[in-house]
């Protein structure tokens, strides 16, 4: 698989990716231990907020959730109708009812998020890219059970030809124009709700702009 390094067909376009979010589950955020665990909660709700403001195919996977427990609820709430596909196998992608559902759609740009880094994304990630996909792998909305394990992860998927990338890169590849306005008041929730510093700073942007002054 060659995938561009660099130009615009290296960046990501809302036409041509498809999102797999991985076993964001409770026991997996139990043995998280390479981030804050909320802030991964934070993260991949967000990343699916964004693919949803842009139209782009989102498919949602869990392993043995009778065990492991159902998807996070804030990330089901984001596709109230949608049911996860619910797995043995470790490796997302031999399961042929999610990569039937990636093919489906007919995008060549696979944007993966999960928990573990190290064995459920790094798996089908690796798997994926010999399959002809340009696999993207969203840091920050996963991560391992160390931080050790999830950098030694993203190394090893680099070497293989992965590219990692941040939620809010993959905003900014997906907007690229701000003269695209009909994503905007979306992207604006979104950064509001799971945007950090810049949510809050946008807060209290709209409270000054809203607040009358004195004597005006």
């Amino acid at each position: 698989m060659s995938t561009e390094k660099s130009g615009l067909d290296a960046l990501l376009t809302p036409e041509e990716s498809v999102l797999v979010l991985i076993d964001h589950q409770p026991f997996q955020f139990a043995n998280l231990h390479s981030h804050e665990p909320t802030m991964v909660v934070n993260n991949v709700i967000g990343l699916a907020k964004t693919a949803k403001a842009f139209g782009i195919p989102t498919i949602l996977t869990t392993v043995v959730e009778e065990r492991g427990g159902y998807l996070i609820q804030g990330l089901q709430d984001v596709f109230p109708d949608q049911k996860p596909i619910n797995r043995t196998f470790i490796n997302t992608w031999e399961d042929s009812r999610v990569v039937d559902a990636v093919r489906a759609t007919g995008r060549k740009k696979l944007v993966i998020a999960g928990l573990w880094t190290e064995i459920c994304v790094a798996m089908p990630a690796l798997h994926a890219l010999d399959d002809g996909y340009a696999v993207y792998v969203v840091t920050d909305a996963s991560g391992g059970v160390s931080p050790e394990a999830h950098d030694m992860a993203v190394r090893r998927l680099v070497q293989a030809g992965v590219v990692p990338i941040t939620w809010g890169a993959v905003q900014g590849e997906l907007q690229r124009d701000w003269a695209r306005e009909a994503t905007i008041p979306a992207l604006v929730d979104v950064n509001a709700q799971h945007g950090g510093g810049g949510g809050v700073a946008y807060a209290w942007e709209t409270q000054l702009l809203n607040t009358p002054v004195p004597g005006a």
